[in-house]
């Protein structure tokens, strides 16, 4: 009898204990880890981008859109058969690039640790919020210009097969026919062949 006993309360302690441990995991952060970071805003991966003067994903609605980005057609310039005259164009475009965009990211991690530092630090203010907020969303806007500018001049320095394949080997490319009619097809016998409207 003592033993059925022991048995019924350890079932119930155990239930409690996974009632408990699925309620703790109901409720916890899509961002449990993060408050161990120097800035909290910013992991390690995005201060080194900004560092180096990397994209951070500002480029995107050029990028998604089909207008390259300097960076990556200078990794792929063998792939996508990039003549020397590309190639010292898309340099230009890139180093031009990179030499804005470096002071920019220094300057935005530089805000966010402000930020950071104030509410860590309990002395921010609602005057002191909305100014950093402001120089932030400067400084971002700023960045992502400079990104999102480099990638509108690369369009003129390549041919549109060249264009194609950077999309296809970035895994951007379309496999809609009627979106894509290979160069040397008649488009409207292509389109009639495809069905396409």
């Amino acid at each position: 009898m003592h033993t059925k006993s022991t048995i019924i309360i350890s079932i119930a302690i155990l239930l409690q204990l996974v009632s408990f441990s699925c309620a703790h995991d109901t409720h916890k952060s899509k961002y449990a880890g993060e408050e161990k970071r120097a800035i909290k805003s910013l992991s390690a991966a995005d201060i080194e981008e900004l560092q180096k003067g990397g994209g951070w994903g500002l480029a995107k609605a050029a990028e998604l859109n089909g207008m390259p980005g300097p960076a990556h057609l200078l990794e792929m310039k063998n792939e996508i058969h990039l003549s020397a005259g590309q190639i010292e164009a898309i340099e230009t475009i890139y180093g031009n690039m990179r030499n804005a965009a470096v002071p920019l990211g220094v300057e935005l991690i530089e805000l966010e640790d402000k930020l950071n530092q104030a509410f860590a630090e309990k002395t921010i203010t609602g005057a002191i919020l909305k100014e950093l907020l402001t120089n932030i969303a400067r400084v971002r806007k700023d960045l992502r210009y400079v990104h999102l500018s480099a990638h509108l001049k690369t369009p003129d320095i390549l041919t549109p097969e060249q264009i194609t394949l950077y999309n296809q080997l970035r895994g951007y490319a379309s496999d809609d026919p009627c979106g894509n009619i290979p160069k040397g097809h008649d488009p409207v016998k292509w389109k009639k062949h495809h069905d396409c409207p």
